[in-house]
């Protein structure tokens, strides 16, 4: 019998090209800490940070399997909370907003290695997908959270088209470093 989970999910445990547990698991770092320390080392300009961000979740989309990707998910938005200065005065507000990021997150990671590694669609037009996707969902969850009064207006801007410039630049700067790493 057919595990369902085992075939609905197998496009998570594909990589862009083969690449030992060794290197994996050290990019898996690599990527965590860059999404961890972004926030504290950059700080400013928003779109920078989310620039560094997206191309780490997109390089793991590619290179790392199942839930290695985890990490690189979650640590962005854990970084900029700790930070607490890209909202300046609005950062508490950023709580409530961190499932959705982290969801935001999953959804352009999965949507790369759904569209590129399992469908095989180009690296361009799954981070573009992936991109949409992404902010439709952020931009949806942060309008919503606004029309209920629990979010200050202020991340409409922040959570909308900010969120697709950051990844769609983000993950032209990825696919670079990718072709590099090729190379080598």
């Amino acid at each position: 019998m057919v595990n369902p989970m085992k075939t609905n999910y197998a496009f998570l445990e594909k990589n862009d090209y083969g690449i030992s547990f060794v290197q994996e698991n050290i990019e898996m770092i690599i990527y965590s800490l860059i999404c961890l320390a972004a926030p504290f080392t950059i700080g400013h300009p928003q779109f920078l940070v989310g620039v560094v961000v997206n191309a780490a979740l997109v390089l793991s989309a590619l290179n790392l399997r199942g839930w290695k990707l985890l990490p690189v998910i979650i640590l962005p938005s854990i970084g900029v909370l700790s930070r607490g200065i890209i909202f300046g005065p609005f950062s508490i507000y950023l709580v409530y907003m961190v499932p959705f990021i982290w969801a935001g997150n999953a959804i352009l990671v999965y949507a790369i290695k759904q569209f590129n590694l399992q469908k095989k669609l180009s690296s361009a037009a799954s981070i573009g997908i992936g991109a949409a996707l992404k902010t439709l969902f952020l931009f949806g969850s942060a309008f919503a959270l606004v029309q209920l009064g629990v979010l200050p207006v202020v991340f409409l801007t922040a959570m909308g088209l900010m969120q697709l410039y950051t990844a769609l630049a983000g993950g032209m700067l990825a696919l670079g470093i990718q072709s590099a790493k090729k190379l080598f």
